[in-house]
């Protein structure tokens, strides 16, 4: 048996609680899944896992195993970054996460092109919505947009991330174009379930603007409201990383286009700057500058 490999198996079985997405993210079959884990509790005589039809919880002993076999791992992880720096190649696995939105609009050919650079790496991108903690999911790179990014972590600023409010010829045509912030009220808005719901806020120069919205579809993901947008739902905030190459070809109109959202920014952030790894530092630095010639 493979012990290296059952310990990466048995580590995605106890993060994801699923022997099926397990198989999945691991590129195996769930019969193989299951062997692993067997070996390995065979070999160290414990069991590891309550299994129901329901669900898979860590026994004690699977609690010390997830332990010691992450450290292992990342023992491991670092003995070829080490090899890999001496040959100058990166070798070994990266784990990163951003936004849905960011994945599929940016970071997703980011990364081919990263990878294109080095080749013996690999990378797992995680896009999700949520907050992850960076530690516990063994992730080295998260990409995230914030105004003010979580001070317990190491934040590097990759580029400004500017919004704009949208909506199809459509929808205008049917409901008329606002003149001032005011006249949002009585539109119909597509707003982010997690934050500014109910309420946006404009800038026009000195100029403020707090506006009462009536959100008649809300979600938590950027590329659902631009998609109810494009098919003329009604008003929606974007990012213009997002909403330019639709503005460019007509299918969605800037509205209320001197009004600005407040600007938030893209950041890379990693839980301490020590033992950065070099691929995670030339992964870092790649971003920096492409990031610094984007134009959105």
């Amino acid at each position: 048996m493979d012990r290296l490999t059952a310990m990466q198996v048995f580590v995605e079985v106890a993060h994801s609680a699923s022997f099926s997405a397990t198989a999945d993210k691991l590129d195996m079959s769930r019969a193989m899944v299951t062997r692993y884990v067997g070996e390995l509790e065979q070999w160290l005589g414990a069991r590891l896992l309550q299994r129901t039809t329901r669900s898979v919880t860590l026994t004690d002993a699977g609690e010390s195993c997830l332990r010691r076999s992450q450290q292992m791992l990342a023992l491991m992880e670092n003995v070829e970054e080490e090899t890999a720096s001496r040959s100058d190649a990166l070798r070994g696995q990266l784990r990163i996460t951003c936004s849905m939105s960011l994945a599929y609009a940016q970071l997703a050919a980011a990364v081919v092109d990263f990878l294109k650079l080095h080749p013996q790496l690999k990378l797992d991108l995680n896009a999700s919505e949520g907050a992850l903690n960076l530690v516990e999911a063994r992730i080295d790179l998260a990409i995230r947009i914030s105004a003010e990014p979580d001070p317990m972590l190491i934040g590097r600023a990759l580029a400004p991330c500017s919004s704009v409010l949208v909506a199809s010829p459509a929808y205008l045509a049917e409901q008329g174009v606002p003149q001032a912030p005011a006249d949002l009220a009585a539109h119909r808005c597509l707003s982010y379930a997690n934050f500014g719901k109910s309420v946006w806020q404009l800038h026009r120069g000195e100029e403020q603007a707090q506006v009462s919205v009536a959100s008649h579809f809300s979600a938590n993901e950027a590329t659902a409201l631009l998609r109810a947008a494009l098919a003329g739902g009604g008003i929606a905030l974007q990012p213009t990383y997002l909403a330019n190459p639709h503005l460019q070809d007509g299918s969605l109109h800037a509205v209320l286009p001197d009004w600005k959202p407040p600007d938030m920014a893209i950041y890379a952030l990693y839980p301490s700057r020590k033992h950065l790894s070099p691929a995670v530092r030339a992964l870092l630095d790649f971003l920096v500058e492409r990031f610094a010639t984007a134009r959105w």
